[in-house]
């Protein structure tokens, strides 16, 4: 069984997935997804998002962040819980 690196529930067509503060690094892997999706950061502070062949980007609350399926990406660890809620396409 993998161990993923958050919580996640379903609310209605989205899915809100929670990473914790105290994450180690090295579980923020680069993936990728077998699906579009569009994801909004909610809550969080410092975290960033690296896609393939990108410097990361500080994750701004509110901002919809695109990523095609089959495309690498990867999170970076910031200040305290990261909050998104994703929509598959």
């Amino acid at each position: 069984m993998v161990v993923k690196p958050y919580e996640e529930f379903k609310d209605g067509k989205y899915i809100i997935r929670t990473f914790e503060a105290n994450l180690n690094e090295q579980e923020l892997v680069w993936h990728r997804d077998r699906r579009d999706r569009v994801v909004v950061p909610t809550q969080g502070k410092g975290w960033k998002l690296q896609m393939d062949n990108e410097l990361p980007e500080e994750i701004k609350i509110g901002k919809k962040y695109f990523i095609p399926k089959n495309t690498y990406h990867r999170l970076h660890l910031g200040e305290g819980e990261l909050k998104v809620k994703i929509l598959e396409l």
